[in-house]
């Protein structure tokens, strides 16, 4: 009998703890994402105000083109494989795992939320 009660407390320890940490790995999951898209703005709005442009030129034709032309100019160290990056330096979401996010706002908008 008394055993069984152990094996029955454990079991809710177990319980308790495996909801914990999955909730610690889902605000990490959010966390990453949004740090993501600021770091995609962030490095399009730098270079485009570097070079006085309006938009991020593309390099070859697939959706991470404009992503590809900031890794190519050493601006960021790989594509996003949460976000896409847009001409204008806005990102619209892959939908993994920013699945609730259609659009991150630009970098200004970001930095005037902190």
């Amino acid at each position: 009998m008394e055993i069984l009660v152990v094996i029955v407390v454990l079991g809710i320890l177990a319980t308790v703890v495996l909801f914990t940490v999955r909730g610690v790995s889902d605000r990490g999951e959010q966390s990453a994402c949004a740090s993501d898209a600021r770091t995609l703005t962030a490095a399009a709005d730098t270079w485009m105000a570097q070079e006085s442009l309006d938009e991020v030129p593309a390099l070859g034709a697939s959706a991470d083109r404009y992503e590809l032309f900031l890794v190519d100019k050493g601006m960021i160290r790989q594509v996003s494989t949460r976000w896409n990056l847009n001409a204008d330096g806005t990102v619209t979401t892959t939908g993994d795992p920013c699945q609730a996010t259609t659009a991150a706002p630009t970098a200004a908008a970001l930095t005037a939320s902190h």
